[in-house]
């Protein structure tokens, strides 16, 4: 999970600011306030951290939470620290060293990217000091928001409203996630369960709930792949930001459209939980009730990984295997037969793994053999971790 540091000063847009924590919050990112003075004026710690659920730091002097020396601890814990709204006395400390509060002490100590959305008066923004302080910071490598434009708090109309709340948020998981460190790179996640029909009203299935190869995909577009998802019939939302969105039911139309998308990819993560068999015989008519017992004849039907396997060239291909015994042994054999790259097996019996949920155990394990166990964590975290590895691997063929 990644972690941001808000650092909230003294203007009448620290209210927009409480949104910006929500919309971080259900991106699954981990939100801590520091606060100043003038800050709570405008608005209660109690509901900051009632959004982050994280306790708000607001004087360097307060008791401390934990016994870490608090200011080095948040510096520390940020991925990102956004200081937001930003008025011209914090811009001015900041770009001045002075480290007069626990605010500006936390940015004095933080090796992390700071990211800082003025917000004040229009003449104060446009004066020539405080614009020659931006100068500075930026300079340093500070990312600024611009402000907007339209009608102030005070009254003027110009330039110095705090940046769509959208946008900020846009703007810290761009540079949060590794700084679209796929650019460049496509990516074709299968995800979901396949269908396969008996008759109009009957179909043999999974539980795949799709939930593991849609959080692939969010990850991946986050980090700046063109991303292609080909996925079976889930309740989920479709991603936005995809290059492609491609909806099947069947084994064989996953095959096909896989197939038909291969060379025009670099990565392809099979995910999807695809139905090893189905009806050897379709009923165009519903099968009717009868006293007697129905038996239905399966036939195979295509292994997807295994044929990508043959296909793939200098591709990378990552798997997927649900197990419920003999993990590593299936999983490893899954490797060698599919000349797959790494898998990412998990155990369906562990509480916490599998297709219903939002976490996953899972271990991976290479070509090579080499096995890396991950305990309990959220999918979108896993879903780094696979990207981590790959964008590893792509390193190596460049």
């Amino acid at each position: 999970m990644k972690n941001v540091v808000i650092g909230v000063s003294g203007g009448i847009a620290v209210y927009k600011v409480l949104d910006v924590v929500s919309k971080l919050k259900k991106l699954n990112i981990n939100v801590n306030i520091i606060m100043t003075k003038s800050a709570t004026q405008f608005v209660t710690p109690l509901s900051f951290q009632s959004l982050s659920q994280n306790y708000v730091v607001c004087d360097i002097f307060d008791d401390p939470k934990t016994w870490d020396v608090e200011h080095i601890a948040l510096a520390k814990k940020a991925d990102l620290f956004l200081v937001a709204p930003a008025t011209a006395n914090i811009i001015g400390k900041i770009a001045n060293g002075i480290a007069d509060d626990m605010l500006t002490t936390t940015i004095m100590a933080t090796n992390a990217k700071i990211v800082i959305a003025p917000a004040m008066n229009t003449n104060m923004y446009k004066n020539k000091i405080l614009q020659k302080n931006i100068k500075t910071l930026k300079d340093l490598g500070y990312h600024f928001i611009d402000p907007d434009s339209g009608r102030l708090a005070c009254g003027d109309i110009g330039e110095g409203k705090l940046a769509n709340t959208d946008k900020i948020v846009d703007e810290v998981v761009k540079i949060l996630y590794k700084e679209n460190d796929l650019e460049g790179k496509k990516i074709l996640i299968t995800a979901g369960p396949t269908r396969e029909s008996i008759d109009p009203m009957r179909y043999i299935t999974n539980r795949s709930t799709g939930k593991m190869g849609y959080n692939i995909a969010i990850e991946a577009i986050k980090r700046g792949a063109k991303v292609t998802l080909i996925s079976g019939p889930t309740n989920l939302e479709v991603p936005k930001g995809l290059h492609k969105f491609i909806q099947i039911e069947s084994a064989k139309q996953m095959y096909d459209e896989v197939i038909t998308n291969l060379d025009d990819n670099d990565v392809i993560i099979k995910s999807a939980a695809v139905a090893d068999y189905k009806p050897a015989n379709y009923y165009d008519k519903k099968i009717k009730k009868s006293d007697d017992d129905l038996y239905l004849k399966l036939e195979r039907n295509k292994d997807i990984a295994k044929e990508i396997g043959k296909l793939k060239k200098d591709k990378i291909l990552v798997g997927f295997a649900a197990e419920t015994d003999d993990i590593i042994e299936n999983a490893k054999s899954k490797v060698i037969k599919k000349n797959m790259d790494f898998i990412v097996a998990n155990d369906l019996t562990k509480e916490g793994a599998g297709f219903s949920v939002d976490t996953n155990i899972v271990k991976i394990i290479d070509k090579e053999g080499d096995i890396t166990d991950y305990p309990i964590m959220k999918k979108e975290e896993v879903a780094n971790i696979i990207l981590d590895k790959i964008k590893l691997l792509l390193g190596h063929l460049e």
